[in-house]
């Protein structure tokens, strides 16, 4: 199973740091979740996981080799990125944009091939698009067009999948959908999900594991009734809350408040 870590990680722009020496490990086959205030790094950390930002110091290993010494079609084999706001070509109908996910396995000498297709195929369906497969991307709904989004990092057909926000913009409704479909992709098919949310209780329910981002570092790691505290949330995002068990799921429950304390 494809295993993701990062060693003494340092990443920024120019002469500014935003994650300082960081060691991370990603839990094969399970959920992870960062969560962190805005601007507080985490985007530029899975771009960094996905070999879209070179680090200015350590590494990001997967399976045991540094992601920068691996070439691009051989790290798009084993892990596939959908980031917060993709765009798609005018007029593209979801079936090609879709087919766009095996392109790291075409070359002059490997033309598309009945497998390609089969995998096209499969994700539509594992998706719940294949009824839209003819129509244009443009014309579908927020939470129609992240399902094929979706679908086409799993036409990629990698161990990894990286999300940055895959829910924004969705309404609550399409949010739950969306992840109910990832976990779905986790529980059934054992890939390893990584991604950025920014509602903490919605974390909490899907993540195995979290990452708090906080300091330029991991500021906390681990199982979410392990490390969602109050005081971490006041710490992380300068937030009073209360922490309870959620009545129906059994994960922490962030209920915030502001300066006013409750009675």
């Amino acid at each position: 199973m494809t295993s993701m870590e990062t060693q003494q990680l340092t990443l920024g722009y120019q002469r500014q740091v935003i994650i300082d020496a960081l060691d991370l490990q990603l839990p094969a086959g399970k959920i992870s979740v960062l969560i962190g205030s805005n601007g507080c790094g985490k985007s530029t950390l899975l771009k960094s996981l996905a070999r879209l930002l070179k680090p200015q110091q350590g590494s990001v290993i997967l399976n045991g080799m540094d992601i920068q010494r691996r070439s691009t079609a051989a790290v798009a084999r084993e892990l596939a990125i959908l980031p917060q706001t993709p765009s798609a070509p005018e007029g593209i109908t979801v079936r090609q944009l879709v087919a766009l996910g095996r392109y790291p396995y075409q070359s002059w000498m490997q033309q598309w091939s009945a497998d390609d297709e089969a995998m096209v195929e499969r994700a539509l369906r594992q998706t719940g698009v294949q009824d839209l497969a003819d129509r244009p991307v443009d014309d579908l709904s927020g939470g129609q067009r992240q399902r094929v989004w979706i679908a086409m990092t799993l036409a990629q057909d990698t161990d990894i999948v990286l999300l940055d926000e895959p829910t924004t913009y969705l309404d609550l409704a399409h949010q739950i959908e969306v992840l109910d479909l990832l976990r779905d992709l986790n529980r059934q098919e054992g890939k390893t999900i990584v991604m950025v949310l920014h509602d903490l209780n919605l974390a909490c329910r899907y993540a195995d594991h979290m990452v708090a981002v906080h300091q330029r570092t991991a500021f906390a790691q681990g199982r979410p009734a392990d490390i969602l505290t109050e005081a971490l949330v006041k710490q992380v995002f300068d937030l009073n809350c209360r922490i309870i068990a959620d009545p129906f799921f059994g994960t922490p429950l962030c209920i915030p408040f502001g300066r006013e304390l409750p009675q």
